[in-house]
């Protein structure tokens, strides 16, 4: 998995953990695109709150149809019995025997898994033995007649998954059982008070790979057209991907769902693809796959659809993939119904968004990870009026001045001079052996490149072994040596050893949040929208610098303010046209501008501005803020922050020797700016003042 998306999933389960610790809210919304890995984060941010605190238990509310609750449940003992997460003790309630006199719920677990089935009005379950479940477990002293017994006073928190689904039974239970609720949905319902307290969004997790791009499709393209795209994304798939393909099909609920099979099926029977149709009634569901899939039981024919090397080519269904299925090979989505819920719609495109390399990612070659990220869709996709568009006003021109070296750290084959051999014959030798388990599952806690360095070493088990028992002390050489930028870092260049140039993106998009906007005019960037002016930044930090840079046009020096002398004076005109506009935001989406460096693993810094000025100079700038607000989001500690600002100094400070640019690192602290500049390897240190005075003056 990249370290972006390992970083992006941090950072959810850090602010969560936060608001649930800072106890100033009851109700807490969490929203994640479907495909971010929700249920992992659930999981985790599950863990760290009950290793902190064992008189808390969870009551996981799956408020979906389907199978959804025993997923959760199968993955929340898998990641238990794993140990990745081994503060869970997860259990399913479940009403197997209908004659029961009581359901009988076990109190020895802390995470009890509840199916939406179970908890409906006048079911086994909600007619006493779940509040009476509740009672026991929250009460300190209570009375039974006269006999006064010790409860467990344990803190109930409750979870609803997908959360846009109405659960009336149990929100009558809230106020009296549970300290805290947290609604967790890729779709929370704004109308119920659902508004995202923590939210991944979809650029942000387009961008860290953890979901695909969508690739639209024409809307009057018939089916045809679909399986030709289809069909030519399969045999890459294989080739390059080694996964089988498959393709969604979503019909009507009624009046039309003959008629839209009279036409599916001898389409895909023509194109010789293997199909299955799945809906609720199992007596309508059907199949051309006789030899494997008509002999499975109904029931299984998800599971078997859903495995990466699964023969069945596509899958039509009406509403029984919204939710709760997971089929990462699903790249297509072709709906012939009409939906009209933005939600439903958002949960059945989740369906073929899933990253189906996510955890190699990185081992991919190009071709292959752009073919890993892209969904075809064919369907009534609703616009987020929340994500602006925009475009570069002038493509050719700032691409012809704004064209970027960027750098890259050298391959683990191209660093001869790390001296693996050594540092595991200076570690002394372990005794007894680890079960072969526990220490598969420590080296996976360790970086991509640990991971493929012990990949390399390994020749047999004595290999394998020695470099797990030296693990620790390898990480840290490692860490030492690949932050070594003068040794390691280079300029990115192509195949034939050219030197590779970027720039701005042609298209971008952004979030609007309202806090964070500002109007501007005279910068690269114009919104779809050719009358708004207003552009959203990541950060105050990053609008308070936006202004700045805006106002440097109207700064310029004043030679005649003493003999000999000089200061800057704002203008009424503007420096000159150029300095004025060759200034934009490196909007993530899309962008090629970046830098990488490693902390813990290979991350990328992709730079908040780009500007080149009158005297033909590129500025790169980076802005950060140690003041205690969006900026520390995520972000466990002060020393984990200057731990990162500290590595992007770093960074910097070779990359500028390396492009010739100037790198900035604006640091906002209170209301003062403290500025750090790198130049042909050089630190300076500014203040708002003298940095206004070094860009109008030629520096």
């Amino acid at each position: 998995m990249l370290q972006e998306a390992i970083d992006l999933q941090d950072r959810a389960v850090a602010e969560l953990v936060h608001l649930t610790k800072e106890n100033k809210l009851n109700e807490i919304t969490f929203k994640a695109p479907t495909g971010s890995g929700k249920t992992f984060m659930m999981a985790r941010f599950m863990n760290e709150i009950l290793r902190d605190n064992t008189d808390v238990i969870f009551l996981v509310s799956t408020l979906s149809k389907g199978d959804l609750a025993k997923q959760n449940y199968d993955k929340f003992l898998e990641y238990s019995e794993k140990k990745l997460f081994s503060y869970l003790k997860p259990y399913l309630i479940n009403s197997e025997i209908s004659n029961e006199e009581r359901l009988f719920i076990p109190t020895e677990y802390n995470v009890y898994v509840l199916p939406r089935d179970l908890y409906k009005k006048n079911t086994l379950l909600m007619r006493g033995p779940m509040e009476s479940f509740l009672r026991d477990e929250t009460a300190g002293i209570r009375f039974d007649g006269e006999v006064a017994a010790i409860g467990k006073n344990k803190i109930i928190y409750l979870i609803k998954d997908e959360c846009h689904q109405a659960t009336n039974n149990l929100d009558t239970l809230s106020k009296t059982y549970f300290s805290k609720t947290f609604n967790f949905s890729a779709t929370p319902k704004l109308s119920r008070g659902q508004v995202p307290d923590v939210e991944i969004t979809k650029s942000e997790a387009v961008h860290a790979k953890l979901i695909k791009e969508i690739v639209e499709g024409n809307e009057y393209d018939d089916l045809q057209v679909a399986v030709d795209k289809f069909r030519e994304i399969k045999e890459q798939y294989i080739d390059k991907l080694h996964i089988n393909p498959c393709m969604i099909i979503q019909i009507s609920n009624k009046d039309k769902v003959k008629e839209e099979l009279a036409e599916i099926i001898p389409t895909l029977n023509k194109n010789e693809l293997k199909w299955i149709y799945i809906v609720n009634e199992l007596k309508e569901c059907d199949t051309n796959d006789v030899f494997k899939v008509k002999k499975l039981p109904v029931n299984k024919w998800r599971d078997y659809a859903k495995e990466n090397l699964s023969t069945i080519d596509v899958v039509i269904f009406k509403l029984t993939v919204s939710e709760g299925w997971d089929i990462p090979r699903a790249c297509m989505l072709y709906q012939k119904r009409d939906v009209q819920s933005a939600q439903l719609n958002e949960q059945v495109i989740g369906r073929v968004r899933r990253n189906p390399r996510l955890m190699d990612f990185e081992d991919l070659d190009d071709e292959s990870k752009n073919l890993a990220t892209k969904a075809y869709i064919w369907a009534n996709i609703e616009r987020d009026e929340s994500i602006k568009s925009v475009e570069i006003k002038n493509t050719a021109k700032v691409k012809e001045e704004i064209s970027i070296k960027t750098t890259r750290l050298k391959t683990l084959r191209e660093r001869k001079s790390f001296d693996l051999e050594k540092i595991i014959g200076e570690c002394p030798v372990k005794i007894s052996i680890e079960n072969i388990f526990d220490t598969y599952r420590n080296l996976n806690k360790y970086s991509h490149d640990i991971r493929l360095l012990c990949k390399e070493y390994t020749k047999n088990y004595d290999n394998w072994f020695a470099f797990n028992d030296s693990i620790k002390s390898i990480s840290l050489a490692y860490n030492k040596y690949i932050c070594d930028y003068d040794e390691n870092m280079e300029i990115n260049i192509d195949d034939t050893g050219k030197v590779v140039l970027v720039s701005l993106p042609r298209n971008s998009s952004y979030v609007k949040v309202a806090k964070y906007e500002m109007g501007i005019r005279d910068w690269v960037w114009k919104n779809l929208d050719d009358n708004d002016i207003d552009f959203t930044f990541d950060s105050e930090a990053e609008k308070k610098w936006a202004e700045e840079i805006k106002d440097l046009s109207s700064y310029t020096l004043d030679k005649g303010y003493e003999k000999g002398k000089e200061r800057i004076v704002k203008s009424t005109s503007p420096l000159t046209e150029d300095f004025e506009y060759l200034w934009g935001k490196n909007y993530l989406q899309n962008s090629e501008i970046k830098f990488e460096y490693y902390l813990n693993g290979r991350h990328f810094s992709y730079p908040d501005f780009i500007m080149k000025d009158s005297y033909d100079n590129i500025h790169i700038f980076e802005v950060k803020s140690v003041n205690k607000s969006s900026e520390f989001v995520g972000i466990n500690d002060d020393n984990q922050y200057k731990e990162k600002v500290a590595e992007l100094k770093k960074c910097y400070k070779v990359a500028s020797k390396l492009t010739g640019y100037m790198f900035y690192l604006p640091m906002l602290k209170g209301k003062e700016w403290i500025i750090y500049r790198y130049k042909n390897g050089v630190e300076e240190t500014f203040s708002i003042i003298a940095f206004r005075e070094h860009l109008v003056s030629n520096t």
